[in-house]
């Protein structure tokens, strides 16, 4: 449950043993930085310091700490992982991903929705698709994102040039129709 901390035993919270201090029973750090996790709070220090995360516990209602401390841990760690992007280069990353399979699934509802029709009607139906993913591709807005400046600056062809460059198949020739 959050908000309700196990009792403390004797010994130093992890945040007192790394800062070479006693231990005193209303120490800040004492319910989110056990003993038993150094590590923890040897990331946050790192990348916070002590004295900056003493203020933001202290600010924030106790009943939010942990969330808090949470989320410390998790932008301390990542941001030792990447260090100019941090956590935006993770969702930068996502993001992206997101944009590719998206991609992926407007070819693939084009070459299902080209089974079911004459060949006259393919170019039609893959580039009503492929406009329906230029559409929502121009909804997302990545200029927030130091990683992504200028990312959706690669998607301004439109989906009939694309079709004429690449067909309707993208390269791909279709499997064999089993019947």
């Amino acid at each position: 449950m959050k908000g309700t901390h196990a009792p403390r035993s004797s010994s130093s919270c992890a945040a007192c043993k790394l800062l070479k201090r006693r231990c005193v029973p209303t120490c800040i750090f004492a319910p989110h930085f056990r003993s038993d996790e150094p590590l923890k709070f040897a990331k946050v220090h790192k990348v916070f310091g002590a004295s900056n995360v003493s203020k933001i516990l202290s600010e924030v209602p106790e009943e939010q700490r942990e969330d808090t401390v949470s989320s410390l841990a998790y932008e301390a760690e990542v941001r030792l992982r990447d260090p100019v992007y941090g956590c935006i280069g993770a969702i930068a990353m996502l993001q992206g991903k997101m944009v590719e399979l998206q991609h992926d699934l407007a070819i693939a509802r084009a070459r299902l929705s080209s089974y079911g029709h004459p060949t006259s009607s393919v170019s039609s139906t893959s580039a009503s698709s492929y406009a329906m993913l230029e559409d929502h591709l121009g909804e997302a807005n990545f200029a927030g994102f130091p990683a992504c400046s200028g990312f959706s600056n690669g998607f301004s062809q439109s989906s009939t040039e694309f079709i004429s460059q690449h067909g309707t198949t993208g390269g791909f020739s279709y499997p064999p129709y089993i019947q």
